[in-house]
């Protein structure tokens, strides 16, 4: 609106027909540009109330898809209604259930890529490296009969399913104990080391070195599009898992790579109680595709399609991050990965967000429909948030498109 100052100046310095002219053009002129930031400002808040809500909470790997349609049907499975109706797959094998054609690729995949000590170890399937991990504890816990349940602890941030996992059943046999940095305990314990480390993409090692501990090393993430691989591990139980080698989650296939014989059919046993084994029509996907893998008869490599895609996406995020403070994540000096034979730097499944102290992440990025998974999970304060790197390329896109306003948000 025009003020009554501005409409007395117009008045006295032209004469009063054409002064009340132009000052109703001025007052009209005014108005529409006032109606005009009403209604871009409608418009700003229809668009963020109508945008699709955009989720990077879980480790969903879509991104793989596009690979796997480049494939197409080449690798096509076919199984008959005649095939593997027995429980049984090798009933010589401590692991009956497993095929022992699954055993052999899942060999051939690390000696390959290098990232694990397989020769001379046992290998345990599971239903993905969820129930991999209950069978672990299980097996390390059950032979000592605690008299109370055994601490299970992890350094935060630690994998924000492993409290969810430990007390699950809420077993006499074993229970959350929290951060392996506070545990104070004599007792005995088992620790998860998480290596490279979800979320924030650190390589690892345990925090707790005592005699009365044991360690579950979980490696789903040791894989040439996300790390350097810079030695093989050698560990006593270590996880792996199709979904984030190779993005098949829905064929739900881990597997364990185990050095005590024991512990390994202690390992087998829960699986025989809990789900009688792993589906073999599962079992038969994972074996055309780390066969197809390991042997590069794939028309590009599968490693180097998913390193291009995490350097990439790590790129575009790092320069929306530039010349801003109130958002971080962190910085991964080059490593030399013996795979690669050459120094590379590390693009993690997740991005480990950091905003300001007092600040909660994840509303503020709710606000912009923005689904992530908050530090309080991971053991660590709210101003932490885990945002996913594993999903669609447009999601992608999208969400580097609304990390401006996120800014303006963190902001004021």
């Amino acid at each position: 609106m025009v003020s009554t100052e501005a409409a007395f100046v117009i008045e006295s310095s032209v004469p009063s027909p054409v002064a009340a002219s132009v000052a109703a053009v001025a007052v009209a002129v005014a108005a529409e540009v006032e109606v005009i930031k009403i209604t871009k400002s409608k418009l700003t808040n229809i668009e963020i109330q109508t945008a699709p809500i955009l989720d990077f909470d879980k480790g969903d790997p879509t991104m793989y898809e596009a690979y796997w349609k480049l494939i197409g049907d080449d690798f096509k499975i076919t199984i008959s209604s005649s095939e593997a109706l027995s429980y049984f797959a090798n009933p010589k094998s401590f692991c009956w259930y497993m095929l022992p054609k699954l055993e052999h690729e899942i060999k051939n995949l690390h000696n390959l890529v290098g990232n694990a000590v397989v020769e001379g170890r046992h290998i345990v399937v599971g239903n993905g490296s969820s129930q991999l991990i209950q069978a672990a504890l299980y097996a390390l816990a059950e032979p000592l009969d605690p008299p109370s349940p055994i601490s299970v602890v992890s350094a935060a941030p630690f994998y924000s399913c492993y409290p969810q996992i430990a007390d699950c059943m809420r077993s006499r046999l074993f229970k959350w104990g929290g951060d392996a940095h506070a545990y104070n305990d004599d007792k005995a314990y088992i620790e998860m080391v998480t290596s490279p480390n979800n979320p924030d993409g650190e390589l690892r090692g345990p925090v707790l070195k005592r005699a009365n501990g044991m360690l579950v090393h979980d490696l789903a993430y040791y894989w040439p599009q996300y790390t350097a691989i810079t030695n093989p591990v050698d560990q006593n139980i270590m996880l792996f898992t199709m979904s984030k080698c190779t993005g098949h989650a829905g064929s739900r296939i881990g597997w364990a790579i185990v050095k005590d014989p024991d512990v390994a059919k202690r390992m087998v046993r829960f699986m025989e109680i809990s789900t009688i084994g792993v589906s073999k029509e599962a079992q038969l996907r994972a074996v055309a595709i780390l066969e197809m893998i390991s042997t590069n008869s794939c028309p590009s490599n599968f490693f180097e399609f998913g390193r291009s895609v995490m350097t990439e996406r790590w790129t575009k995020l790092r320069e929306a991050l530039q010349g801003t403070d109130v958002l971080q994540v962190p910085d991964f000096p080059p490593k030399h990965c013996n795979f690669k034979q050459d120094y590379n730097e590390c693009h993690p499944a997740y991005a480990w967000m950091k905003a300001q102290e007092g600040v909660n992440l994840e509303e503020v990025m709710k606000e912009e429909k923005i689904r992530v998974r908050g530090g309080g999970t991971f053991g660590c304060p709210n101003n932490y948030a885990r945002v996913s790197m594993l999903g669609r390329d447009k999601d992608v896109d999208l969400l580097l498109k609304r990390l401006p306003s996120i800014f303006k948000r963190l902001t004021f």
